[in-house]
């Protein structure tokens, strides 16, 4: 005789895995998390973190978490066995929350407070940065314990952002500056530099490495220290709408030039935008629109000052497309939900004619986005969302 208890159905399985930046797993996401939303993918993180190992083999990977400093991006790098880049307290007490060995990491803002410097001490780490005389005096109460990395500039003005213009000494100051430091006691492991961010060709990290190799080989035969390290930044460039150079083609004359150096120079790198830059979109809807001067402006509820910051401060125009198909595609303009006229992301759009509710996708937002938004006006940030935290998981946050 037939069970008169209906069989229960069995539950529906979420997807062991999901691509968070299709249309369907978007209005999903939104639909449980709300808007504005910053999409983290875990498994692009490990995608373009796997693709600079294979471009740079027997470089150490030190992610920079000042671009992205999210939980599951560290969680996601330390699975993959790579190692960080610290640069404030705040991104200490970050790791080490998460339970990161401090080996991993190497601290390298050239200028310091002392506070800073005993906060990283006592969380375990021992490799820090230093440009100048005047902050060599600041490690000698932890003289026995540290170890430093003398930053070099290297102005490279094609760069997007021009790092070495704030920080590094020139090169013909080395050898005095590395001198300095061994009167002072302090252990000098070797030499680091960055040539900048969204570096437009490798020509300017061949001439870092290659003064950095004349550098390294005279201040050992000074006997200044080990000098049998070296630090060559990031700046390796992702493409925003415009496609970037292949990283392997990229980075094939920093192989050749890194082959040249001594078998005992340990060789690390400092990548931040290219790991995480990538690896999330943001979304926004429209909150209201109105038609002005024969444009159609859609405000959305994120902006200049939330997770569209980059445009400010990171000099970045993320490719930006409305969830919606089909109809005539008009004259329009994406500004930000503030008060404040500069709160404009987008103008001379084609867009289709949105509505209340539609949803707006930026992409390429992972880096210096977040990290630099804000609550000015009381709008609230993006809430950040992380899915394929780890490979083979159900797709979940």
């Amino acid at each position: 005789m037939q069970n008169p208890r209906r069989a229960r159905p069995k539950p529906r399985s979420r997807p062991r895995w999901i691509d968070p930046f299709t249309p369907a797993h978007i209005r999903r996401l939104v639909a449980e998390f709300g808007s504005p939303l910053l999409i983290i993918d875990c498994a692009r993180v490990r995608t373009q973190y796997r693709a600079l190992r294979r471009a740079l083999p027997g470089v150490g990977l030190h992610y920079a978490l000042k671009p992205l400093p999210h939980a599951a991006v560290v969680e996601t790098l330390h699975a993959e066995g790579g190692g960080f880049d610290l640069a404030t307290t705040g991104e200490v007490q970050l790791v080490s929350r998460l339970g990161i060995d401090p080996a991993l990491c190497i601290h390298t803002h050239p200028i310091k407070r002392p506070i800073d410097i005993r906060n990283a001490v006592g969380a375990g780490l021992r490799v820090f940065v230093a440009d100048n005389p005047d902050e060599l005096p600041k490690f000698l109460p932890w003289r026995t314990s540290v170890e430093l990395l003398l930053r070099i500039s290297f102005r490279a003005p094609g760069a997007i952002c021009d790092l070495s213009r704030k920080f590094g000494c020139d090169p013909e100051a080395l050898p005095a500056l590395a001198r300095r430091a061994h009167e002072l006691g302090l252990r000098v492991r070797g030499l680091s530099f960055h040539v900048g961010s969204q570096a437009p060709n490798p020509l300017k990290h061949l001439e870092a490495i290659e003064t950095c190799h004349r550098l390294l080989a005279a201040a050992r035969r000074e006997r200044l220290g080990p000098f049998d390290t070296l630090d060559i930044g990031g700046g390796f460039p992702i493409g925003y709408g415009a496609r970037a150079p292949d990283i392997g083609r990229f980075c094939a004359p920093l192989r050749a030039a890194l082959a040249r150096l001594p078998r005992r120079v340990r060789v690390i790198a400092e990548p931040g935008r290219y790991i995480a830059g990538p690896a999330a979109i943001g979304v926004a809807s429209v909150m209201g629109r109105a038609q002005r001067e024969g444009h159609w402006w859609y405000y959305l509820d994120d902006g200049l000052y939330g997770a569209y910051s980059g445009q400010l401060y990171d000099h970045a125009h993320y490719p930006v497309e409305a969830l919606r198909d089909g109809g005539e595609r008009l004259p329009s303009v994406l500004a930000g939900p503030t008060c404040d006229s500069i709160d404009v992301i987008a103008e001379n759009l084609l867009l289709p004619r949105l509505k209340e509710g539609d949803l707006i996708v930026g992409r390429s937002m992972g880096a210096y986005t977040l990290a630099s938004a804000s609550d000015f006006n009381f709008f609230p940030r993006a809430t950040a969302v992380a899915v394929n935290r780890s490979p083979g998981d159900t797709g979940g946050v």
